[in-house]
């Protein structure tokens, strides 16, 4: 067999190798994508969060914002202390939505602003964050959004159910890990959303998000 030859069968296999390997790649690829999906469809089901959205980027507009979360929070978390489970929870949420929505409008107009909120529980597509001690997969999840006026400013978000946003009727950050949360979730869920060291986690439920 000549040199020629030779260098094309090397080349042949070299591809071949390559092809199989980039297969082998791309399949692994798949079955992780895929299994993050399930999974973050497993803890979707699981909690409810709280979305605010601003007006806009204004820092009055900011500013307010975050009274308006306050106020709402205060308003809600007591009737929220004896829930137990998220059907519970959305119950109550629905049942006080007027209250809710009275408590924002209330926040905004002694603030001189003449926009209004609206409010409602939806589904909400959010990108993975990461916060405190957890990060949730990017994906849809079930929220109580507040929009106050046009909502196109930056957004502050944290988990109603289980109660991972107040304590004692204010936000506090959480540090360690959140019995309420592991309560809810499965072993595998919660280690998806848990520090493992495959994340860099901060929960910093003070802190606002853009996206």
């Amino acid at each position: 067999m000549n040199r020629l030859k030779k260098k094309i069968i090397i080349s042949l296999m070299a591809g071949l190798i390559g092809i199989g390997i980039y297969g082998e790649i791309a399949t692994k690829n798949a079955m992780e994508i895929n299994a993050k999906e399930n999974i973050q469809s497993q803890i979707s089901q699981k909690i409810l969060r709280f979305h605010v959205l601003g007006n806009s980027d204004d820092k009055a507009d900011q500013d307010v914002k975050l009274r308006v979360r306050d106020a709402v929070g205060k308003y809600i978390e007591p009737k929220l202390e004896e829930s137990k489970d998220i059907n519970t929870t959305r119950k109550i949420v629905n049942d006080n939505m007027d209250g809710i929505i009275e408590t924002a409008n209330s926040v905004l107009k002694e603030n001189g602003f003449s926009y209004k909120a609206t409010c409602r529980i939806k589904n909400t597509d959010f990108p993975e964050k990461t916060y405190g001690q957890y990060t949730f997969p990017e994906g849809e999840y079930e929220a109580l959004q507040i929009v106050l006026g046009e909502g196109k400013g930056h957004n502050w978000w944290c988990v109603l159910y289980p109660n991972m946003c107040f304590k004692g009727s204010v936000y506090e950050e959480s540090a360690g890990e959140d019995e309420n949360l592991k309560e809810v979730l499965t072993t595998d869920e919660y280690k998806e959303v848990f520090n493992t060291g495959k994340f860099a986690i901060k929960f910093k439920f003070l802190e606002y998000f853009k996206f």
